[in-house]
Protein backbone atom coordinates (compact mmCIF):
# COMPACT_ATOMS: atom_id res chain seq x y z
CA UNK A 1 0.00 0.00 0.00
CA UNK A 2 1.39 3.46 -0.84
CA UNK A 3 1.79 6.67 1.30
CA UNK A 4 -1.02 7.74 -0.38
CA UNK A 5 -3.48 4.86 -0.08
CA UNK A 6 -2.55 4.72 3.53
CA UNK A 7 -3.25 7.72 4.41
CA UNK A 8 -6.52 7.97 2.90
CA UNK A 9 -7.75 4.53 4.80
CA UNK A 10 -6.72 6.93 7.84
CA UNK A 11 -9.04 9.66 7.54
CA UNK A 12 -12.50 9.70 8.69
CA UNK A 13 -14.86 12.36 9.38
CA UNK A 14 -15.43 14.47 12.93
CA UNK A 15 -16.66 12.84 15.91
CA UNK A 16 -20.17 13.33 16.28
CA UNK A 17 -19.98 12.37 19.76
CA UNK A 18 -17.23 15.14 20.60
CA UNK A 19 -19.80 17.70 18.55
CA UNK A 20 -22.59 17.01 20.43
CA UNK A 21 -20.59 16.83 23.93
CA UNK A 22 -19.15 20.32 23.20
CA UNK A 23 -22.45 21.99 21.98
CA UNK A 24 -23.70 20.95 25.45
CA UNK A 25 -20.97 22.49 27.14
CA UNK A 26 -21.37 25.83 25.08
CA UNK A 27 -24.58 25.91 25.62
CA UNK A 28 -23.97 26.52 29.66
CA UNK A 29 -21.53 29.00 29.12
CA UNK A 30 -21.78 32.12 31.36
CA UNK A 31 -23.49 34.21 28.59
CA UNK A 32 -26.45 33.77 26.17
CA UNK A 33 -27.52 31.18 24.38
CA UNK A 34 -24.82 31.06 21.53
CA UNK A 35 -23.81 34.66 22.26
CA UNK A 36 -20.49 34.45 20.37
CA UNK A 37 -22.15 32.81 17.30
CA UNK A 38 -19.43 31.81 14.79
CA UNK A 39 -16.77 30.98 17.20
CA UNK A 40 -18.75 28.95 19.30
CA UNK A 41 -19.34 26.77 15.67
CA UNK A 42 -15.49 26.94 15.18
CA UNK A 43 -15.32 25.22 18.77
CA UNK A 44 -17.23 22.45 18.14
CA UNK A 45 -15.35 21.78 14.98
CA UNK A 46 -12.49 21.42 16.55
CA UNK A 47 -13.83 18.75 18.81
CA UNK A 48 -15.10 17.09 16.29
CA UNK A 49 -11.97 17.25 14.00
CA UNK A 50 -10.11 16.21 17.40
CA UNK A 51 -12.32 13.94 19.47
CA UNK A 52 -11.96 16.25 22.15
CA UNK A 53 -13.56 18.85 24.49
CA UNK A 54 -9.97 20.20 25.08
CA UNK A 55 -8.84 20.47 21.88
CA UNK A 56 -4.88 20.89 21.01
CA UNK A 57 -4.37 24.05 19.21
CA UNK A 58 -1.48 25.79 21.34
CA UNK A 59 1.55 24.18 19.04
CA UNK A 60 1.58 26.25 15.73
CA UNK A 61 2.97 25.50 12.41
CA UNK A 62 2.50 27.47 8.89
CA UNK A 63 4.15 25.08 6.10
CA UNK A 64 4.76 26.98 3.25
CA UNK A 65 5.72 25.01 0.22
CA UNK A 66 7.69 26.67 -2.80
CA UNK A 67 8.17 25.67 -6.31
CA UNK A 68 8.45 27.55 -9.69
CA UNK A 69 6.44 27.24 -12.64
CA UNK A 70 6.71 27.10 -16.07
CA UNK A 71 3.94 28.77 -17.13
CA UNK A 72 6.00 32.02 -16.13
CA UNK A 73 7.21 31.69 -19.73
CA UNK A 74 4.01 32.79 -20.84
CA UNK A 75 4.40 36.46 -19.04
CA UNK A 76 1.25 35.49 -16.44
CA UNK A 77 3.12 37.29 -13.79
CA UNK A 78 4.56 40.56 -13.11
CA UNK A 79 7.91 39.34 -11.20
CA UNK A 80 10.48 36.45 -12.57
CA UNK A 81 10.76 33.57 -11.27
CA UNK A 82 14.31 34.23 -9.59
CA UNK A 83 11.89 35.71 -7.02
CA UNK A 84 10.64 32.90 -5.97
CA UNK A 85 14.19 31.18 -4.15
CA UNK A 86 14.52 34.91 -2.80
CA UNK A 87 11.53 34.88 -1.35
CA UNK A 88 12.40 31.30 0.03
CA UNK A 89 15.67 33.01 1.72
CA UNK A 90 13.14 36.13 2.97
CA UNK A 91 11.16 33.32 5.20
CA UNK A 92 13.98 31.62 6.27
CA UNK A 93 15.69 34.72 7.78
CA UNK A 94 12.09 35.93 9.24
CA UNK A 95 11.29 38.66 6.48
CA UNK A 96 8.41 37.90 5.19
CA UNK A 97 4.65 38.71 6.07
CA UNK A 98 3.74 35.26 6.68
CA UNK A 99 6.67 35.89 9.41
CA UNK A 100 5.34 38.63 10.89
CA UNK A 101 1.72 37.47 11.30
CA UNK A 102 3.12 33.94 12.84
CA UNK A 103 5.05 35.66 15.34
CA UNK A 104 2.02 37.24 16.96
CA UNK A 105 -0.15 34.21 16.45
CA UNK A 106 3.44 32.05 18.20
CA UNK A 107 3.33 29.69 15.15
CA UNK A 108 6.55 28.60 13.24
CA UNK A 109 6.93 29.03 9.98
CA UNK A 110 8.49 25.93 8.08
CA UNK A 111 9.46 26.25 4.30
CA UNK A 112 9.49 23.33 2.13
CA UNK A 113 11.67 23.15 -1.40
CA UNK A 114 9.35 21.20 -3.33
CA UNK A 115 10.11 22.58 -6.86
CA UNK A 116 12.48 25.35 -6.88
CA UNK A 117 14.76 25.91 -9.52
CA UNK A 118 17.22 26.68 -7.18
CA UNK A 119 19.83 24.60 -4.66
CA UNK A 120 19.75 25.96 -1.12
CA UNK A 121 22.54 25.99 1.13
CA UNK A 122 21.00 23.87 4.54
CA UNK A 123 19.03 25.95 6.91
CA UNK A 124 17.21 25.85 9.63
CA UNK A 125 13.34 25.46 9.34
CA UNK A 126 13.54 24.63 5.40
CA UNK A 127 12.96 20.63 4.15
CA UNK A 128 14.46 20.06 0.71
CA UNK A 129 11.75 17.09 -0.89
CA UNK A 130 12.43 18.73 -4.57
CA UNK A 131 10.03 16.44 -6.98
CA UNK A 132 12.02 18.90 -9.94
CA UNK A 133 13.45 22.09 -10.72
CA UNK A 134 9.85 23.70 -11.66
CA UNK A 135 6.56 22.81 -13.61
CA UNK A 136 6.41 22.68 -17.23
CA UNK A 137 4.82 25.07 -18.97
CA UNK A 138 1.16 24.25 -18.93
CA UNK A 139 0.22 25.96 -22.28
CA UNK A 140 2.13 23.59 -24.22
CA UNK A 141 1.89 20.61 -22.62
CA UNK A 142 1.05 18.60 -18.88
CA UNK A 143 2.99 20.64 -15.69
CA UNK A 144 3.67 17.41 -14.81
CA UNK A 145 3.55 13.41 -15.08
CA UNK A 146 1.33 11.94 -12.78
CA UNK A 147 4.01 9.98 -10.70
CA UNK A 148 5.45 13.76 -9.71
CA UNK A 149 1.76 14.76 -8.96
CA UNK A 150 1.86 11.73 -6.78
CA UNK A 151 5.17 12.73 -5.26
CA UNK A 152 4.05 16.08 -4.55
CA UNK A 153 1.17 14.89 -1.90
CA UNK A 154 3.29 12.40 -0.50
CA UNK A 155 5.73 14.73 0.46
CA UNK A 156 3.33 16.87 1.50
CA UNK A 157 1.38 14.00 3.58
CA UNK A 158 5.38 13.00 5.09
CA UNK A 159 5.71 16.71 6.13
CA UNK A 160 2.00 16.36 8.12
CA UNK A 161 3.86 13.32 9.24
CA UNK A 162 7.37 14.38 10.37
CA UNK A 163 6.14 17.46 12.33
CA UNK A 164 2.86 15.62 13.77
CA UNK A 165 5.00 15.37 16.95
CA UNK A 166 5.26 19.13 17.64
CA UNK A 167 2.44 20.87 15.84
CA UNK A 168 -1.03 20.60 17.16
CA UNK A 169 -2.33 22.92 14.53
CA UNK A 170 -1.24 23.50 10.86
CA UNK A 171 -1.52 26.01 8.54
CA UNK A 172 -0.53 25.82 4.49
CA UNK A 173 1.31 28.48 2.50
CA UNK A 174 3.15 28.71 -0.74
CA UNK A 175 5.68 30.37 -2.93
CA UNK A 176 5.98 30.50 -6.45
CA UNK A 177 5.69 32.81 -8.84
CA UNK A 178 2.98 32.64 -11.39
CA UNK A 179 1.34 29.87 -8.84
CA UNK A 180 -1.92 31.82 -9.54
CA UNK A 181 -2.48 30.51 -12.66
CA UNK A 182 -2.56 26.57 -12.11
CA UNK A 183 -4.74 27.46 -9.24
CA UNK A 184 -7.14 29.08 -11.39
CA UNK A 185 -6.90 26.87 -14.00
CA UNK A 186 -7.47 24.11 -11.13
CA UNK A 187 -10.56 26.08 -9.51
CA UNK A 188 -11.96 26.28 -13.42
CA UNK A 189 -11.96 22.68 -14.16
CA UNK A 190 -12.85 21.45 -10.34
CA UNK A 191 -15.95 23.81 -10.49
CA UNK A 192 -17.18 23.32 -13.63
CA UNK A 193 -16.66 27.57 -13.86
CA UNK A 194 -15.50 29.33 -17.03
CA UNK A 195 -11.89 30.39 -16.66
CA UNK A 196 -12.88 33.86 -16.53
CA UNK A 197 -14.95 34.10 -14.00
CA UNK A 198 -12.28 32.53 -11.55
CA UNK A 199 -8.71 34.37 -12.95
CA UNK A 200 -7.65 36.99 -11.35
CA UNK A 201 -4.67 39.60 -11.00
CA UNK A 202 -2.21 37.71 -9.03
CA UNK A 203 0.71 39.90 -8.58
CA UNK A 204 -1.43 43.07 -10.00
CA UNK A 205 -1.33 42.71 -13.61
CA UNK A 206 -2.79 45.10 -15.72
CA UNK A 207 -5.76 44.59 -17.96
CA UNK A 208 -4.40 43.26 -20.61
CA UNK A 209 -1.62 41.17 -18.73
CA UNK A 210 -5.50 39.72 -17.08
CA UNK A 211 -6.39 38.92 -20.67
CA UNK A 212 -3.32 37.00 -21.94
CA UNK A 213 -3.62 35.11 -18.17
CA UNK A 214 -6.98 34.36 -19.13
CA UNK A 215 -5.93 33.11 -22.38
CA UNK A 216 -3.36 31.15 -21.28
CA UNK A 217 -5.36 28.93 -18.62
CA UNK A 218 -7.75 28.12 -21.43
CA UNK A 219 -5.21 26.98 -24.15
CA UNK A 220 -3.79 24.73 -21.03
CA UNK A 221 -7.14 23.39 -20.32
CA UNK A 222 -7.67 23.16 -24.12
CA UNK A 223 -4.19 21.07 -25.16
CA UNK A 224 -3.88 19.20 -21.67
CA UNK A 225 -7.74 17.66 -21.33
CA UNK A 226 -7.36 17.13 -17.89
CA UNK A 227 -9.88 14.99 -16.16
CA UNK A 228 -12.73 17.03 -13.61
CA UNK A 229 -13.16 13.60 -12.23
CA UNK A 230 -9.30 12.86 -11.11
CA UNK A 231 -7.71 15.41 -9.13
CA UNK A 232 -5.20 13.88 -9.31
CA UNK A 233 -4.89 13.93 -13.29
CA UNK A 234 -6.02 17.76 -13.13
CA UNK A 235 -3.11 18.23 -10.38
CA UNK A 236 -0.73 16.73 -12.99
CA UNK A 237 -1.97 18.50 -16.01
CA UNK A 238 -2.08 22.25 -15.02
CA UNK A 239 -0.98 22.52 -11.27
CA UNK A 240 2.15 22.86 -8.96
CA UNK A 241 4.22 21.26 -6.97
CA UNK A 242 3.73 23.68 -3.74
CA UNK A 243 -0.51 22.57 -4.75
CA UNK A 244 0.30 18.96 -4.90
CA UNK A 245 2.03 19.21 -1.01
CA UNK A 246 -0.48 21.23 0.10
CA UNK A 247 -3.04 18.57 -0.75
CA UNK A 248 -0.98 16.35 0.79
CA UNK A 249 -0.32 18.36 3.84
CA UNK A 250 -4.05 18.52 4.49
CA UNK A 251 -4.41 14.65 3.67
CA UNK A 252 -1.66 13.89 6.25
CA UNK A 253 -3.34 16.27 9.39
CA UNK A 254 -6.67 14.55 8.43
CA UNK A 255 -5.48 11.44 8.70
CA UNK A 256 -4.00 12.67 12.16
CA UNK A 257 -7.15 14.09 13.27
CA UNK A 258 -5.35 17.70 13.51
CA UNK A 259 -6.76 21.13 12.06
CA UNK A 260 -5.30 22.62 9.10
CA UNK A 261 -5.74 26.12 8.49
CA UNK A 262 -6.39 26.90 4.95
CA UNK A 263 -4.40 30.33 3.51
CA UNK A 264 -5.54 31.47 0.25
CA UNK A 265 -6.29 30.81 -3.83
CA UNK A 266 -3.22 28.57 -4.18
CA UNK A 267 -3.46 26.79 -0.75
CA UNK A 268 -8.02 26.60 -1.53
CA UNK A 269 -6.84 25.27 -4.96
CA UNK A 270 -4.82 22.35 -2.54
CA UNK A 271 -7.57 21.98 -0.37
CA UNK A 272 -10.04 21.59 -3.33
CA UNK A 273 -7.68 18.36 -4.57
CA UNK A 274 -7.01 17.21 -1.20
CA UNK A 275 -11.31 17.01 -0.95
CA UNK A 276 -11.51 15.36 -4.32
CA UNK A 277 -8.87 12.53 -3.32
CA UNK A 278 -10.79 12.15 0.11
CA UNK A 279 -14.16 14.10 0.53
CA UNK A 280 -13.85 13.70 4.40
CA UNK A 281 -10.43 15.83 4.34
CA UNK A 282 -13.12 19.13 4.33
CA UNK A 283 -14.27 18.18 7.62
CA UNK A 284 -10.41 19.18 9.16
CA UNK A 285 -10.17 22.45 7.38
CA UNK A 286 -10.86 25.85 8.44
CA UNK A 287 -10.80 28.53 5.85
CA UNK A 288 -8.64 31.37 6.92
CA UNK A 289 -9.89 34.44 4.71
CA UNK A 290 -11.74 35.39 1.53
CA UNK A 291 -8.63 36.49 -0.41
CA UNK A 292 -9.39 39.18 -3.25
CA UNK A 293 -8.95 36.53 -6.25
CA UNK A 294 -12.29 35.63 -7.86
CA UNK A 295 -11.25 31.64 -7.84
CA UNK A 296 -10.80 31.94 -4.16
CA UNK A 297 -14.39 32.64 -3.46
CA UNK A 298 -15.27 30.15 -6.23
CA UNK A 299 -13.36 27.20 -4.62
CA UNK A 300 -14.74 27.96 -0.93
CA UNK A 301 -18.15 28.01 -2.11
CA UNK A 302 -17.49 24.46 -3.47
CA UNK A 303 -16.00 23.45 -0.28
CA UNK A 304 -18.67 24.36 1.68
CA UNK A 305 -16.36 26.64 3.77
CA UNK A 306 -16.91 29.99 5.11
CA UNK A 307 -14.35 32.14 5.67
CA UNK A 308 -12.74 33.16 9.58
CA UNK A 309 -12.13 36.80 7.78
CA UNK A 310 -12.84 39.03 5.32
CA UNK A 311 -9.70 41.58 4.48
CA UNK A 312 -9.02 41.95 0.63
CA UNK A 313 -5.92 40.09 0.86
CA UNK A 314 -3.67 38.74 -1.75
CA UNK A 315 -0.51 37.50 -0.31
CA UNK A 316 -0.88 34.27 -0.04
CA UNK A 317 2.35 32.80 1.94
CA UNK A 318 0.34 31.07 4.46
CA UNK A 319 -0.13 34.93 5.95
CA UNK A 320 -4.04 34.64 6.09
CA UNK A 321 -3.49 31.05 8.06
CA UNK A 322 -1.12 32.52 10.54
CA UNK A 323 -3.68 35.39 11.09
CA UNK A 324 -6.49 32.82 11.73
CA UNK A 325 -4.99 30.93 14.24
CA UNK A 326 -5.44 33.49 17.00
CA UNK A 327 -9.30 33.17 15.96
CA UNK A 328 -8.61 29.43 15.90
CA UNK A 329 -7.08 29.58 19.72
CA UNK A 330 -9.93 32.36 20.75
CA UNK A 331 -12.52 29.41 19.69
CA UNK A 332 -10.45 26.50 22.17
CA UNK A 333 -10.65 29.00 24.85
CA UNK A 334 -14.14 29.17 24.78
CA UNK A 335 -14.82 25.92 24.95
CA UNK A 336 -12.13 24.93 27.46
CA UNK A 337 -11.92 28.06 29.92
CA UNK A 338 -15.03 29.74 30.21
CA UNK A 339 -17.25 28.47 33.15
CA UNK A 340 -20.62 27.28 33.06
CA UNK A 341 -23.59 28.63 35.22
CA UNK A 342 -23.25 25.36 37.42
CA UNK A 343 -19.40 25.83 37.55
CA UNK A 344 -19.28 29.49 38.27
CA UNK A 345 -22.46 29.59 40.59
CA UNK A 346 -24.23 31.82 38.36
CA UNK A 347 -28.20 31.82 38.37
CA UNK A 348 -29.34 30.91 34.66
CA UNK A 349 -32.10 32.55 33.16
CA UNK A 350 -35.36 31.79 33.96
CA UNK A 351 -36.51 28.58 32.48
Amino acid sequence: MSLLEKTISGISGQNEQARENARERLSKLTMPHWALGKLMDLSVDLAGITGSLAPAVKRKTVVVFAGDHGVTAEGVSLYPSEVTPQMVQNFLAGGAGVNAMAEVSGARVVVVDIGVDYDFDNANDLFVKKIARGTKNMATGPAMTRDEAVRSIEAGIEMALELADETDLFGTGDMGIGNTTPSSAIAAILSGKEPQEVTGRGTGIDDEMLRLKTEVIKKAIKINKPDPNDAIDTLARVGGFEIGGIAGLILGAASLKKPVVVDGIISTAGALVASRISPETVDCMIASHLGAEPGHAVMLEVLGKNALLDFNMRLGEGSGAALAMNIVESAERILTSVATFEEASVTEKDK
